[in-house]
């Protein structure tokens, strides 16, 4: 007889060598009282109660679980580091792109070759000085207002010069280039205002007109704002036409604008040269 010694259950089989119920290997007995023999299970009682016999499962060591979890950490380094290797390339890129784009922004915002400057037409004024600063199509937008009052004078003069060839010759473009947004000047003798946007709307071409000069030229300077006093004389064939005028200006974008003009008659037309 053989004795499973985990349920101390009893078997009378000699071919078993393992319990039926938990697998414990048996040890054989000897039989001391006829009490102690298990007897066989009748049909029902295996049928409703049969177990299969399941060998134990196989022994798995302690820190395989953790090997395969040291297999992961590498991934993670590798994908982290090149994460940030990305991000440093990038960086990069947007050091050396930003600024180019930058700088061809203020280019086409300034517009080469946009700038006021001697104009080629039949009216252009023999009188006028050249080195106006306002033509530099490299201009610096960040400059800051010019100090010298002998340069500011020269300046404004050859402004002055371009604003008159604008004006004879309806040139918008012009205009718009030496007028500030916020322009408001004399319309008329009685003294009517007009915007930026009404004098360039009504402006008309001017060709009686052969040739001007401005004399008692007198600035007023006070950093970025200043003001321009003098005479102006058209003269048309055998005559000629004067007028007092007083011109604001302000220098702003690294040019000097025109914000405000007066002018008054000084004589009649038809005074003989």
């Amino acid at each position: 007889m053989k004795r499973c010694s985990t349920c101390n259950r009893t078997y009378t089989d000699p071919n078993l060598s393992f319990c039926i119920d938990d697998g414990t290997p048996l040890t054989t007995v000897e039989t001391d009282d006829d009490t102690t023999v298990v007897r066989p299970r009748d049909k029902e009682e295996d049928e409703w109660n049969a177990v299969a016999y399941r060998p134990p499962s196989p022994y798995v060591p302690p820190g395989t679980d953790v090997k395969r979890r040291r297999r992961v950490w590498p991934w993670v380094v590798g994908l982290a580091g090149a994460f940030i290797i990305g991000m440093m390339a990038l960086s990069v890129v947007a050091l050396i792109l930003v600024p180019r784009l930058q700088r061809q922004n203020q280019r086409v915002e300034v517009g080469p070759g946009v700038g006021p400057g001697r104009s080629a037409n039949a009216n252009t004024n023999t009188s006028a000085t050249p080195g106006n600063a306002n033509s530099n199509s490299t201009e610096n937008i960040n400059t800051p207002p010019p100090s010298d009052h002998d340069q500011v004078l020269a300046q404004l003069k050859d402004l002055e010069n371009e604003w008159t060839v604008a004006n004879l010759n309806a040139d918008k473009k012009k205009l718009d280039r030496i007028l500030a947004d916020d322009y408001v000047g004399q319309s008329d003798e009685d003294g009517g205002l007009q915007s930026k946007a009404e004098y360039i709307d009504t402006i008309e071409r001017n060709t009686d007109v052969e040739k001007w000069e401005f004399s008692d030229l007198n600035l007023n300077l006070a950093g970025e704002r200043a003001t321009l006093t003098g005479i102006i004389t058209y003269f048309v064939q055998d005559r000629s036409v004067s007028f007092d005028f007083k011109d604001r200006f302000v220098w702003r974008d690294g040019r000097w604008q025109a914000t405000g003009a007066e002018l008054k008659r000084r004589g009649k037309v038809g005074t003989d040269l």
